[in-house]
Parts: C-alpha cells; sequence; structure tokens
C-alpha cells in the first residue's frame, strides 16, 4: 500500500488507492475544494495536495486567483487490538482456568495485584495494538480574475501556487517522492 496520490476521489474504488480530491461549486465564484488521504498520507501532504487543487480547479475554471474563506483538517484515528494467535502459555490449556497470579509494588501507589481472570490486561497475553490515523481536509474558495482582491482574505495566484507546488505532486502510478 503506497500514501494516496494525487487523483481524483472515486468512492466505490475497488481497484487502486483509496482517497483523492473532490470538489462541488457552490456559487458562480465559490467552491468547496476536498482532499482525503489513506492512512499512509502525511497531513501536510493532504494540505498540499487540497491547495494544488485549490489552484488548478481556479485556473480549469478560468480564474486568475483564489482565497480560502473557510478551511478545516479532519483526523480520524481508529485503534485496533488482535491477540496474537501463537502466543500459548507454558502451562497449556490442560489446567483449564488456572493462570499465573503476581504482586508488585508501584513507589507512591503500594502493592497490586494482577490477575488474569480479572481480564487485566497486563501480562495476560500478548496482543498487537495497531493504530491508524487518515486526514481530510476541506476549504471554501473564492475565485477571481485580474488583480487580487484582499476583501475575501489573503489571496493566492493560482498558476504560482501550481508552479510551487508541481515538483511535489505524485499522480498514481508514479513513485512516492
Amino acid at each position: 500500500m503506497t500514501p494516496t496520490p494525487y487523483q481524483p476521489y472515486e468512492p466505490e474504488l475497488t481497484a487502486g488507492i483509496h482517497g483523492g480530491y473532490s470538489e462541488q461549486r457552490l456559487a458562480e465564484n465559490r467552491f468547496l475544494v476536498r482532499f482525503h488521504g489513506n492512512e499512509l498520507t502525511t497531513r501536510d501532504r493532504v494540505e498540499g495536495y487540497m491547495l494544488y487543487r485549490a489552484a488548478e480547479l481556479t485556473v480549469q475554471s478560468g480564474y486568475d486567483w483564489f482565497a480560502i474563506v473557510d478551511r478545516q483538517t479532519e483526523h480520524e484515528v481508529q485503534t485496533y487490538v488482535h491477540p496474537d494467535p501463537f502466543y500459548r502459555p507454558w502451562y497449556g490449556g490442560q489446567y483449564g482456568y488456572w493462570r499465573p497470579y503476581w504482586r508488585y509494588y508501584r513507589p507512591g501507589y503500594g502493592w497490586n495485584d494482577w490477575y488474569p481472570w480479572r481480564g487485566d490486561p497486563f501480562w495476560a497475553s500478548q496482543i498487537d495494538v495497531t493504530t491508524v490515523e487518515s486526514f481530510e481536509a476541506v476549504a471554501e474558495i473564492v475565485v477571481g480574475k485580474g488583480p487580487m482582491s484582499t476583501s475575501e482574505g489573503h489571496p493566492f495566484n493560482a498558476r504560482q501556487v501550481m508552479s510551487d507546488l508541481g515538483p511535489s505532486i505524485v499522480l498514481p502510478h508514479q513513485k512516492q517522492k
């Protein structure tokens, strides 16, 4: 699996890499631009691709500049816990519910007991914990022609953004940089 390349978002993707850009026209000169990355795509790359898509969309729509009116980056975290299928206690299964018992001392907390009967996770079994993060950047942009207007915020020259970010854009079937 590889990070999401710069590609259109296809929700029903059956082959290829999950994620990509999408946009929605809100008014003649306003768009909602999104870039959704998979779990291997960094926040920086997701935000950079969203900015590049805003610039590309501006030029494709016949405009010269864009300003970001509102933006946010959504961060999703999921944690999965999987028991190790190869973990077998040394005492074997013939002893039924017998499990070891430990007492241990923690400075400031005193003596503690550990019983696997209570579901204590401490040494109870080997587990694999996986945390998966993914990011989605969303921005509402306003686009314009001619001299850049500061009435909507900080404007970006769309062609300049495309020129600056273009070398870092990875298309599908291209090696990641």
